[in-house]
């Protein structure tokens, strides 16, 4: 392990405000709004604030405050944050994020997990905090071969949290490819691990729902709901699944090109009424952006839709048997019913949340942190 500060070279940040300068916008429709992509006015307004009040300086302080490592893990150079809880006893927890962002998807959880009391908790319900890039994104390595799928992926973790910070039991946390990923540190790795936590049923189960027997009004409805989102808005599976590398030309060179890509789904996936800023700050939206961009990890980012496409592993039927709890939040892609995730997980915590979109941790913090210490609660005794 070795200690790590974000410090981005000027000449970076100085070729970004060049190319945000210079960038090419193309036409849109007048009664276009969102329903094409992106919305330009919008977009517009946003490059704008990136290009002259936006100061990464100051958010890299601020990223700056955590406690941050790298260390060699499965032949990368791993970057994680590593934060300790303030209570007696606290019980590690690997959050894992997926795409598009990094690491900072989590970082509005971290005081209110490492601290609960002062933020009006309790000083027992303390976690000590584990939040990886995963291979790939943000500040950790790129891989340089084939085959880090979710299976890989868990290993890459399991391997940190167990070698190289040594923990016997952890609790580890995830949604989007973070939910498929903790699936697989259960199934291959779940000795190790106190119970785990989701915010959906990974995709992958969904995919195939029309070959499980016996499928409940509710389940049905499910699978029909996410073929309908399967034909509607799941393009850009298909293009980061079958040909990533074609269209990482375009987005490692143009940051408005990035920025509209990832957007997208920020708007498209979030719970807010019609302005993504009621629930996301522009200094939030683009401190995730920029992230891609000053690493250049968009192309290997979205290799993770390729290698789970040609994974075997993801198509077969599993089960875990490890303790799983879902938080469940109302404008997610496509919400399961309880009884479809408990055909592949032993679910003993379920809850279905008053608000809140795919990306929970940024948008309802404060709801997420209470169903993981509600959750993890009973499985502390475990960890003494």
């Amino acid at each position: 392990m070795q200690p790590f500060k974000i410090d981005v070279p000027q000449p970076v940040l100085d070729d970004l405000q060049y190319r945000l300068a210079h960038t090419r916008w193309p036409d849109e429709l007048d009664d276009a709004n969102w329903d094409y992509g992106t919305n330009r006015a919008y977009l517009q307004q946003l490059a704008a604030y990136w290009q002259t009040d936006y100061d990464w300086r100051a958010q890299e302080a601020k990223l700056n405050e955590f406690a941050q490592f790298t260390a060699e893990v499965d032949g990368l150079g791993l970057h994680f944050l590593h934060v300790e809880g303030k209570g007696p006893n606290p019980v590690p927890l690997l959050l894992v994020h997926g795409w598009p962002d990094s690491f900072f998807r989590m970082l509005k959880l971290i005081p209110l997990l490492t601290d609960p009391a002062a933020h009006g908790g309790r000083a027992e319900d303390a976690f000590t905090v584990i939040v990886p890039d995963l291979p790939g994104y943000g500040f950790s390595e790129r891989p340089s071969e084939k085959g880090y799928d979710p299976k890989r992926m868990a290993g890459v973790l399991a391997e940190l949290m167990t070698k190289t910070l040594g923990y016997k039991k952890y609790v580890a946390h995830g949604g989007d490819w973070g939910s498929s990923i903790v699936e697989q540190l259960a199934l291959h790795h779940g000795s190790a691990l106190l119970g785990i936590h989701l915010t959906d049923v990974p995709a992958t189960h969904a995919k195939s729902a029309d070959k499980l027997p016996d499928l409940s009004a509710a389940e049905k409805a499910f699978v029909a709901k996410s073929k309908a989102w399967q034909e509607k808005e799941a393009g850009y599976q298909k293009i980061q699944g079958t040909k990533p590398e074609t269209l990482a030309y375009g987005l490692n060179d143009s940051p408005v090109g990035l920025l509209g890509w990832i957007i997208e789904k920020f708007h498209a996936w979030s719970d807010h009424d019609g302005s993504i800023e009621h629930t996301f700050t522009k200094d939030d939206l683009l401190t995730n952006v920029t992230i891609y961009w000053v690493t250049q990890t968009i192309s290997s980012s979205v290799r993770l839709y390729y290698e789970a496409m040609h994974s075997p592993t993801l198509a077969a039927p599993t089960y875990t048997k490890v303790p799983t709890g879902f938080a469940i939040f109302p404008k997610d892609i496509t919400p399961a019913p309880r009884e479809f995730a408990e055909r592949f997980f032993k679910v003993q915590r379920w809850a279905e949340m008053p608000r809140g979109g795919h990306f929970a941790a940024l948008e309802a913090p404060g709801l997420l942190v209470s169903e993981l210490r509600e959750f993890v609660w009973p499985l502390r005794e475990e960890n003494r």
